[in-house]
This record gives C-alpha cells, structure tokens and sequence, in this order.
C-alpha cells in the first residue's frame, strides 16, 4: 500500500491517475528545489508527469533539467506516496502516483525551460518547512536523515 499525503480523498469525484516522479537534489546540506509561481506560488521537489511512452528516469531526467536547468547523475529510488488533488493547470481531478528518487545535480545548463519555474538552492532544513506538500517534505526529510 502506498502512504498517502495531503488533501482527503473526495468520495463525489471522479479522479484520473497520474504518475510523476521528483527529485531530492542535495549538494552537501543544502537541496536544489524549484519556485513555482502558479496556480500558487509553492515551493516544490523538481519532477512532474511522466508523458506517455515515456520511462520513469527519462521523466526524472527531463522534468529536472525543464524546472531547474540543471542535469543529474545516479538517480536511487527512495519510495513513492499518492494524493488526491485538482489540478487547475490542467482542469482535471488527479489521484497523483509520486516516486521520489535521490539524485545529485550535475551541471547547470542555465535558466529553467518551464515558464514559471525557478531554481531555488536553499538549506535542507530550511527546506523541509517551505516545501508546499507533505510528501515532498517527508521524502526530503528522509534523504537528509541520511546524511
């Protein structure tokens, strides 16, 4: 069973499944998240859907180089939870399948490719409180138990 994070489930709602995969990027103590500045402007782990055809790493690799600008090397699978939430960008009801990996940045080929986003190198610790979703914070919290 996969731990689930956030919102409660609306029994009325019809929910779509989408599966996303994020990255914990740390360089020492410190993590590299994205700023995402709409529908709200949240802090978040890098990552996002995973297209169809698409791999789970190719994914990773992808999403973390559009919201980031960054690449990454020796990606590790660290678990995986689920939530249930609207995704206005979208307008669609999603039970959200998310597997978390740790993985190191690499290089910075420059600004993130997805508008809106922002790379943000910020403490881990600091981190953990300014993550917007439980999950993410939880995995983040993990990976730095760890070091």
């Amino acid at each position: 069973m996969i731990r689930r994070f956030g919102e409660p489930l609306v029994r009325s709602q019809r929910y779509g499944i989408r599966h996303g995969v994020y990255a914990v990027l740390l360089r020492g103590h410190d993590v590299l998240v994205t700023h995402q500045a709409e529908p709200e402007p949240e802090f978040q782990l890098p990552g996002g859907g995973i297209d169809p055809g698409e791999s789970p790493l190719r994914a990773l690799y992808r999403e973390v180089r559009e919201e980031t600008g960054w690449t990454i090397t020796s990606p590790r699978r660290l678990g995986a939870f689920r939530r249930f939430v609207y995704m206005p960008e979208y307008d669609k009801w999603a039970e959200k399948l998310c597997t978390i990996y740790l993985a190191w940045p690499a290089r910075s080929l420059g600004a993130p490719t997805e508008p809106g986003h922002k790379a943000v190198w910020m403490p881990g610790k600091e981190a953990v409180w300014m993550l917007g979703n439980d999950g993410d914070r939880h995995f983040l919290e993990r990976a730095l138990q760890g070091l």
